[in-house]
């Protein structure tokens, strides 16, 4: 997984102009559990790769690149309390269930829009995001994607699953 992290890494330089490999791999050697993290992102379909660094508490950034959002993800509804609620037709699991399982978490909308600034993702997708708690309350649930070259957000029933519509995880990894 290495390997292949460094590869997409090298390949993508814009998207980390503020992260070095060598402060990558360090990071990773003081949190090796993200490995098993960045894994299950890459099994997914999510193609891992560095985006830069977290303003506020400095973190490396590692997020889902692939151009879609990523197939092993889709078809889920928001949580696992909409999960229950869904009975007729229910999916098999929900995104942050599946995220929590993987050791990461949704992107947030910040997140979302600083991803689509560094190239076109979800052209024919969506994308489940992390959704505050007001919104959650009253059963509903965001997600973004780009159309017109402008990313939206919108929100559905907390319940709802598409087969297009999956979720970007993004890991936060400490240099200490």
């Amino acid at each position: 997984m290495l390997s292949i992290l460094k590869e997409r890494f090298m390949d993508n330089p814009i998207r980390h102009v503020d992260v070095s490999w060598d402060e990558v791999e360090a990071a990773l050697r003081i949190h090796p559990e993200a490995l098993r993290s960045i894994e299950a992102m890459e099994e997914t379909g999510g193609e891992p790769d560095v985006i830069g660094r977290d303003q506020t508490s400095g973190q490396i950034l590692i997020c889902d690149c692939s151009r879609e959002s990523p197939a092993g993800r889709r078809s889920l509804c928001y949580d696992d309390e909409a999960l229950r609620r869904r009975k007729k037709n229910p999916p098999r699991g929900s995104a942050l269930e599946q995220a929590s399982r993987m050791g990461i978490e949704l992107m947030d909308e910040k997140e979302y829009r600083r991803l689509q600034e560094l190239g076109e993702f979800d052209l024919k997708s969506s994308s489940w995001i992390s959704t505050p708690q007001e919104f959650r309350s009253l059963g509903g649930a965001l997600f973004c994607e780009r159309r017109y070259q402008r990313v939206f957000v919108f929100h559905n029933g907390a319940d709802s699953y598409y087969s297009s519509r999956g979720w970007r995880g993004i890991l936060r990894l400490s240099e200490n």
